[in-house]
């Protein structure tokens, strides 16, 4: 398995032979809005893709979306990526692709095999209270195929049972966790803490834990240094990956 960051929870993952798109978010710098109500307000995406969007989707099989708030399933991405591709999407988005000309979406309510590939959706926790009611629904995925690793992507979610539960269940060797600390001026984070990914490091000693979704949107707070910084006094094993990384 190889796993590229591109940008914030924008991931290229080579498994099982394939290449498979997670959550495009493709604008350009500035293009969209801030994220209304948050703190520092400025045009998103605050920072440019580490390539073009053309290389990006350079021989992508298959895309995954978690949900589609903007910053993981933007306008570019929608005119963008052929509408052909088998497209993977939680079941109360279906629709969207479906209006949007993706002639292959397809939705996972539990578990859907494509390739050689199994894909689990897991349950995500997009914040707490009203606001967490408000952004829902969010989900992740787990990856499994013969000869490959586990791997747990989170979503967009805090630390939560569920999220215990998943790991747990699969054991996943890798998991891709969305952290940032994103909130809104009144409320609590709606994405992983720091605290929240120690958390998941604590939950999960074997894994390769991999921190995404910082210092691209302009209400993700938590950046790679402070999460850093938490990590060795807590005395865990993060991987932060720069924009355009490969694992």
């Amino acid at each position: 398995m190889q796993l590229q960051l591109v940008r914030h929870a924008t991931l290229l993952i080579e498994y099982a032979g394939m290449r498979l798109l997670v959550d495009p978010m493709l604008s350009d710098t500035g293009a969209m809005a801030p994220i209304q109500n948050s703190p520092q307000p400025r045009n998103n995406p605050l920072v440019p893709l580490p390539c073009s969007a053309d290389e990006v989707l350079d021989g992508v099989r298959a895309v995954l979306v978690t949900h589609t708030h903007r910053d993981h399933w933007d306008d570019a991405a929608i005119q963008s990526l052929p509408k052909d591709l088998p497209l993977f999407c939680q079941p109360e988005d279906l629709a969207k692709m479906e209006a949007t000309h993706f002639v292959n979406a397809a939705a996972v309510s539990g578990q859907r095999h494509w390739s050689k590939i199994c894909i689990t959706r897991t349950h995500a926790q997009h914040g707490t209270g009203e606001i967490g009611k408000a952004m829902a629904p969010a989900s992740g995925y787990v990856l499994q195929a013969e000869g490959e690793p586990t791997l747990y992507v989170a979503g967009d979610t805090i630390w939560c049972p569920e999220v215990a539960e998943v790991i747990q269940r699969f054991e996943a060797e890798m998991i891709v966790v969305n952290a940032g600390g994103a909130r809104f001026l009144e409320g609590d984070p709606i994405t992983m803490t720091a605290e929240d990914v120690v958390q998941v490091c604590r939950a999960a000693p074997n894994a390769e834990v991999v921190a995404v979704h910082m210092e691209a949107i302009n209400h993700c707070l938590l950046t790679r240094n402070d999460l850093a910084q938490a990590a060795r006094a807590a005395g865990v094993n993060v991987k932060i990956p720069a924009d355009g990384e490969v694992l």
